[in-house]
């Protein structure tokens, strides 16, 4: 009997115990899913948008630091908390699935404002992420430069530098190993036309000049832009006024495989041909409501046949200035291939550590609301280029069927 009692009384105290821990946990469940309510519900129980965003970035932070601890509790090597930082970060921003929006680290941000100087010790050649086959693609080869003595051309696709291959994720590595010393050389591998060209480069110091002209036959004035960087629209202006001065009485403007830059260099040269208070630009951002960019300056050109030649390569700043002109000056022909078709506009982020964040904030259409992103702009006559015996594309101002083209539209 004795024996029973205390078994008895021992599982009374064990019941006893069980209850009060399930009560303690139903309270303390209660306690804590109110205090979440009142903290992360939006009115009547309902999440708002901005409590949806806290969320997320718990579940962000929270997720991060469990790859962390497990990384640190399992991984054999080296952690370098900064690079794994960098690439969350690049990761992060890639999930939007925009190419043009990027994070750059404090070494691509320094990369990238020296790109936009006047001079940088490299091969000379334009360069792009082709995203649908992942390569890197050539757009544009800049005169008097290693890349183009060697016989590079737009259109090749860089597979390998110094014997190691690249893809266009690696665009950025690509592009370190091309720059170095001046005098010393590298090999870069292309793709062109189905087979595999070595060529021998020298590095040397490029002297950016953005804007080149000079005076045709039949008083046509060529002008050649090859980017839209700081000083372009005041380079433009100077050389054209210059030709004008010495008798130029119609106009080429050369935009082929000119992937764009700053976009109010483009506005201002826009702003030369146009009637002032006419439409130049409209461009729409996050809250969808419109705004235009008009000419704010009577035109210093009134009344010239202007062609303007354009390519695949053609994009961005340049397929703005090319739309202003087609759309809103009278004597415009627009000659060559349909443009690439980037018809948004990126803004660049300084931020506080040296890194930067470039973000598509706007997209944008010519001054008669057509849409440039993803369609480009077609050409009023399209005209392809020819190529040599050897498969090179015929350039030379004797042979470059766009440019002859242009000519003779002038002559008529």
């Amino acid at each position: 009997m004795k024996k029973q009692n205390i078994y008895k009384i021992i599982m009374l105290v064990i019941l006893a115990v069980t209850i009060t821990f399930m009560l303690t946990t139903m309270v303390m469940y209660n306690k804590f899913s109110k205090a979440y309510e009142n903290n992360y519900s939006g009115i009547n129980g309902s999440s708002s948008s901005d409590n949806k965003g806290d969320l997320t970035e718990i579940s962000l932070i929270k997720t991060l630091e469990s790859f962390k601890t497990m990384l640190n509790q399992k991984y054999i090597g080296e952690i370098d908390e900064e690079k794994m930082l960098e690439s969350a970060i690049k990761g992060y921003v890639e999930g939007l699935g925009d190419p043009y929006t990027e994070y750059l680290t404090k070494e691509e941000m320094s990369d990238f404002m020296e790109e936009t100087n006047a001079e940088y010790v490299g091969i000379g050649v334009y360069l792009t992420e082709n995203k649908t086959d992942n390569t890197i693609l050539v757009v544009g080869v800049m005169k008097n430069s290693p890349a183009l003595e060697a016989g590079m051309q737009e259109g090749d696709v860089i597979t390998k530098v110094n014997d190691v291959a690249y893809t266009g994720e690696d665009i950025d590595e690509a592009i370190k190993i091309m720059k170095g010393q001046e005098g010393t050389n590298v090999k870069v591998t292309i793709l062109r036309d189905g087979k595999e060209i070595e060529l021998d480069v020298q590095r040397k110091k490029i002297n950016v000049e953005h804007v080149s002209s000079q005076m045709l036959e039949n008083n046509i004035a060529y002008v050649q832009i090859d980017s839209f960087d700081s000083g372009v629209a005041e380079a433009f202006k100077n050389q054209i006024t210059e030709l004008r001065n010495g008798g130029a009485t119609k106009i080429i403007i050369d935009l082929r495989s000119n992937g764009g830059g700053i976009v109010t260099e483009a506005t201002e040269i826009a702003d030369l041909f146009l009637e002032k208070g006419e439409t130049i630009l409209i461009t729409k951002g996050k809250k969808d409501k419109e705004e235009l960019t008009t000419s704010e300056k009577d035109p210093i050109i009134k009344d010239i046949p202007v062609v303007v030649l354009v390519n695949e390569g053609t994009a961005s700043a340049s397929e703005i200035l090319a739309g202003a002109l087609k759309d809103k000056y009278k004597n415009t022909t627009i000659v060559g291939k349909t443009t690439y078709g980037k018809g948004v506009i990126q803004t660049l982020y300084n931020l506080s550590d040296g890194s930067g964040l470039k973000i598509t904030t706007e997209e944008y259409y010519t001054p008669n609301h057509k849409k440039i992103n993803k369609e480009g702009i077609k050409p009023d006559v399209e005209v392809d280029l020819t190529k040599d015996a050897n498969g090179y594309y015929e350039t030379g101002i004797d042979k470059d069927a766009q440019l002859l083209k242009a000519i003779e539209i002038l002559k008529k």
